[in-house]
């Protein structure tokens, strides 16, 4: 136990005392964040890039955790493209096209470094319902960590709401990785976890320096390449519906937004302000309420995703479903389907 203990505060203590540092930096390369629309819920410019900090702790605690294992080599090359992406991102915006262009790099470097989809679970089929898939799981794995990478991304919309739901996501991954036996996984989500809430200190609202998509995309690829090593990996009968539940908020409201503009006939990467968060504010929750209930909603995703582990594989889909059917029921009473201004 102490030594988890350990592996936590390191990269806590390591990210508070990087992020003045990143803020420094994100003053100096003029990354700051100029409210100029409607959508954004803060009212003064305010630095970006604190995703550095979350970086550069992870990067030093993993490698001093693991040194150079081929895995934990393969997950830091990819999060160092995702981190050359967002910080110029924060500096100058750039396309959503570019972006997917980094996105899709950084995938392939796990595939060569070997961690992918191998397997694909069938529940409700006689035998163990699990199949080997050959090279499908190339593209499997590619729309994955960039699907789980925007979808972080999009929820990145109030004052400490990514980063703290990023960290209860890491500790749903650290416990599923330990009852599946995936010791890098789960200390590698120890990690993240430790350097998400060192960083919250300062995010939390009121924000004084923003993630940016330095920190939003890399939280988002990292936890896709920690669910891939860990979850997918080596649970194979609950390979789908564990990262799903785990990783549960941004994925719904991802797909909700998808839905919504679909519904709306408007473009799918378009922005507006139907998001969860939005919808809460929209009821008169303050930041600091609305982050909180999403950091309920996200642990109790992560508490499910870990009971699903304890149960049989059609008990574990059952689950899953469940928790689609009232998804979807709180998501239609939220009016989360419903046509919002841009």
């Amino acid at each position: 136990m102490f030594k988890y203990i350990v592996l936590f505060l390191t990269p806590l203590i390591l990210s508070f005392l990087f992020t003045p540092v990143a803020k420094k930096i994100a003053y100096k390369l003029n990354a700051i964040d100029v409210p100029k629309d409607e959508r954004r819920v803060h009212k003064k410019p305010i630095p970006r890039l604190g995703g550095l900090a979350i970086f550069v702790s992870f990067l030093i605690v993993s490698l001093m955790k693991f040194g150079f294992d081929k895995h934990v080599v393969g997950i830091l090359l990819g999060d160092l493209i995702i981190v050359i992406m967002g910080v110029f991102d924060d500096i100058k915006e750039l396309s959503p096209k570019k972006k997917l262009v980094f996105q899709i790099l950084a995938s392939i470097v796990l595939l060569l470094y070997g961690i992918r989809v191998d397997h694909i679970t069938i529940p409700f089929l006689p035998g163990t319902g699990t199949y080997f898939i050959g090279w499908l799981g190339i593209p499997i794995t590619i729309v994955w960590v960039v699907g789980i990478t925007n979808a972080v991304n999009l929820i990145d919309g109030l004052d400490g709401l990514a980063c703290g739901v990023c960290s209860i996501a890491a500790l749903s991954l650290f416990g599923v990785s330990i009852i599946s036996g995936r010791y890098t996984a789960a200390m590698l989500s120890l990690i993240l976890s430790g350097s998400c809430l060192g960083f919250l200190y300062y995010n939390f609202n009121p924000a004084s320096i923003f993630m940016g998509d330095t920190g939003s995309q890399f939280l988002g690829f990292t936890l896709a390449a920690i669910s891939l090593q860990g979850a997918i990996k080596s649970a194979t009968a609950v390979a789908v519906a564990v990262p799903i539940l785990a990783l549960g908020l941004p994925i719904y409201d991802t797909l909700f937004a998808m839905l919504r503009r679909k519904l709306n006939n408007r473009p799918i990467m378009e922005a507006d302000k139907g998001h969860l968060h939005h919808r809460l504010l929209g009821l008169g929750y303050s930041q600091k309420q609305v982050a909180i209930i999403m950091y309920i909603v996200s642990a109790i995703f992560g508490l499910t995703s870990i009971i699903a582990m304890y149960v049989s594989t059609k008990k574990s889909y059952l689950i899953l479903m469940i928790v689609c059917t009232l998804v979807l029921a709180f998501a239609t009473e939220l009016g989360l389907l419903k046509k919002v201004k841009r």
